[in-house]
């Protein structure tokens, strides 16, 4: 993956969001695509933004697409320079660590309501763990961090709170890109979905403390692999 800012590549692919059909907001579907363009690398940290470019690979107009980036940029993913243009924000390791200490409150808040149900239906959990051995066989990393979101989204459906894990999303995109560009190391996969597996048997043995001590201290591998990551991809990230 290059480092250089500047380079075409530093953009993806992105879908088409003025084609689609869908009762909502124009740009609405544009921060939705954009954001998780960010989230998922296909647009690089530093990377330049060019309306025009922009409009013409979405499929839409100046105008949803400048309130995107006006989105973005309240939730420190895009930054507006002055005559000089607009960029996606570095990683910083500072916003890691504050997405990473709202996400393990939350998640660990939301175990231990899921092992007070008098019923947990752990079937859904483990399909998505069969998902993830699937995709990291495959080497699908778009497929696992799929399967990845949606396995601690289920522990908050389980819980009832669902509405926590999405007001945390924007929150969380600090961490996500971290999670991200963590994930080419098989190693790390690999442990992840041993964590991962902890995490569901303690939720189905209904074992509270156990849980969250496993939800803790997967949360706290940015700590681990941040700075690691910081000096392989320095290009990447900001002070």
């Amino acid at each position: 993956m290059r480092t250089d800012r500047n380079h075409a590549s530093a953009i993806g692919a992105l879908a088409s969001v003025g084609l689609t059909r869908v009762r909502q907001r124009t740009s609405d579907r544009v921060y939705e695509e954009l954001a998780a363009a960010i989230r998922d690398l296909r647009i690089l940290p530093g990377a330049s933004l060019s309306e025009t470019d922009l409009a013409e690979q979405l499929h839409v107009s100046r105008t949803p697409l400048r309130e995107a980036i006006a989105r973005l940029v309240d939730s420190g993913l895009v930054s507006v320079v002055p005559h000089v243009g607009t960029r996606v924000e570095l990683i910083r390791l500072e916003s890691v660590e504050q997405a990473r200490f709202v996400r393990e409150s939350l998640e660990t808040a939301a175990f231990a309501a899921a092992c007070e149900k008098p019923e947990r239906d752990v079937a859904p959990l483990r399909e998505l763990l069969a998902r993830q051995a699937d995709a990291c066989e495959a080497r699908d990393l778009a497929a696992f961090f799929a399967a990845d979101e949606a396995l601690h989204e289920r522990i908050f459906v389980l819980s009832g709170y669902q509405t926590a894990w999405q007001i945390m999303q924007p929150i969380k995109m600090h961490l996500d890109r971290l999670r991200r560009l963590s994930l080419p190391e098989p190693e790390t996969v690999r442990g992840l979905i041993t964590e991962h597996t902890a995490i569901v048997d303690a939720l189905e043995a209904g074992d509270s403390e156990g849980g969250r001590a496993y939800i803790r201290a997967h949360a706290r591998r940015v700590l681990e692999y941040g700075p690691v990551l910081r000096a392989k991809h320095p290009g990447y990230f900001g002070a």
